[in-house]
């Protein structure tokens, strides 16, 4: 199991307990910049995760990939 597979399955493991977690995100194109937010994770598939985030207020969905954890553009805070 590779580092990305690993990440896959911490992800999953938080979508089916509980979808609810808190994230830094700081990316340009798209750009995307949250400091602890409050997200849901919406869907996990084999290279992307979606999340809703609600930090302007009106929910808005944001497509994610596994490898900006990697590369340290996202940190999940609730993960261990």
């Amino acid at each position: 199991m590779n580092t990305l597979d690993t990440i896959r399955a911490k992800l999953q493991r938080l979508y089916n307990t509980d979808p609810h977690i808190r994230i830094n995100v700081a990316l340009t194109n798209p750009k995307i910049n949250l400091k602890n937010e409050q997200v849901t994770i919406t869907g996990i598939y084999p290279h992307i995760f979606q999340i809703e985030e609600r930090s302007s207020g009106s929910p808005k969905k944001q497509t994610l990939q596994y490898s900006d954890i990697l590369i340290g553009h996202i940190e999940i805070l609730d993960m261990e």
